[in-house]
């Protein structure tokens, strides 16, 4: 996977080689659908809330892994909780949008289950390759934090706070000052030849992980697209039911008609009345619709 020699290995800042193994991955997650949706400004409310809660499961994970091993010699040089942790905010974020029982209605992708699987997997197993996931995922925020909270704040029209604090990093006064410190102490971790091989491959699997998130997060928007079209009439089927009531109305209202001048014309002729002398005068009109009347609902009555 990696093409970097020995030489360069020993040679090179680990954050360096980071960034040269990962160039590759870093194109291709900046081109998945939801990166390119907020390069274009238009990231949708569904998008934001479910990609709000793929990323608490991950950095619920990741900070947990983090915690537990704090004094490896590995993780206490980049271990920076009060600066960086995202946990506290992103439940903050999802209680605004979900409400109070929001843990309840949380739904996450396949993918973010197996990245999930993967931090708690070497959390416990190799707690040196934690340092790929934390370079990745907290630099990663705090350099395009700010851009990406403005496009979301813009596109959902969200006032300042709202929904948003997973963008902020109060504890971090200067991000370009702090993203120095925080190489410096990452190139600082020693380690031998294996276990950074080890964790160079880790920031490629990275990576390939939150591009895959990317991926399944907007195929679940997609189905769930899917899923509220089907269950909505189409037009058509609106239009032909709508005409189909008009034409019951007017059958209805057509036959009621007949009835009544079939009544007239009976009633008149019970009477001895001219036919010519009922069209050319309203006011018998008006009687024999009063007899017809009466009639129906003497019938009705009688039926009864």
């Amino acid at each position: 996977m990696l093409r970097l020699t020995r030489l360069s290995l020993s040679r090179s800042d680990l954050s360096e080689q980071i960034k040269v193994v990962t160039k590759d991955c870093h194109v291709r997650a900046e081109n998945t659908e939801l990166m390119l949706a907020y390069q274009r400004g238009d990231i949708t409310m569904e998008q934001y809330k479910l990609l709000l809660c793929s990323l608490h499961e991950i950095y619920q994970a990741l900070e947990e892994a983090l915690d537990s091993n704090s004094n490896h010699s590995c993780v206490a040089p980049i271990y920076f909780p009060l600066e960086l942790a995202r946990l506290e905010s992103l439940e903050k974020d999802l209680e605004h949008f979900y409400g109070h029982n929001w843990r309840e209605k949380i739904v996450v992708p396949a993918a973010t289950k197996r990245y999930v699987h993967r931090l708690r997997q070497i959390g416990k197993d190799n707690p040196e390759y934690l340092v790929a996931h934390a370079y990745t995922r907290y630099l990663g925020d705090l350099s395009g934090g700010t851009v990406l909270g403005r496009i979301t704040q813009k596109s959902l029209g969200l006032k300042s706070g709202e929904g948003l604090l997973f963008f902020s990093f109060p504890g971090v006064s200067s991000p370009n000052r702090f993203k120095q410190l925080y190489r410096s102490r990452m190139n600082s971790i020693e380690l031998n030849h294996e276990d950074r091989k080890g964790v160079l491959d880790e920031a490629v699997r990275a990576f390939e992980l939150n591009i895959q998130v990317f991926d399944d997060l907007q195929k679940m928007l997609s189905e769930m697209k899917s899923e509220t079209k089907s269950d909505m009439p189409s037009k058509m089927e609106r239009e032909s039911t709508s005409e189909k009531l008009h034409m019951t109305g007017c059958t209805r209202h057509l036959t009621t008609h007949s009835k009544l001048a079939q009544g007239e014309k009976l009633i008149a002729k019970s009477l001895q009345i001219q036919p010519s002398l009922i069209n050319s005068s309203p006011f018998f009109r008006m009687l024999l619709g009063i007899c017809v009347a009466l009639v129906t609902v003497g019938m009705g009555i009688y039926a009864l």
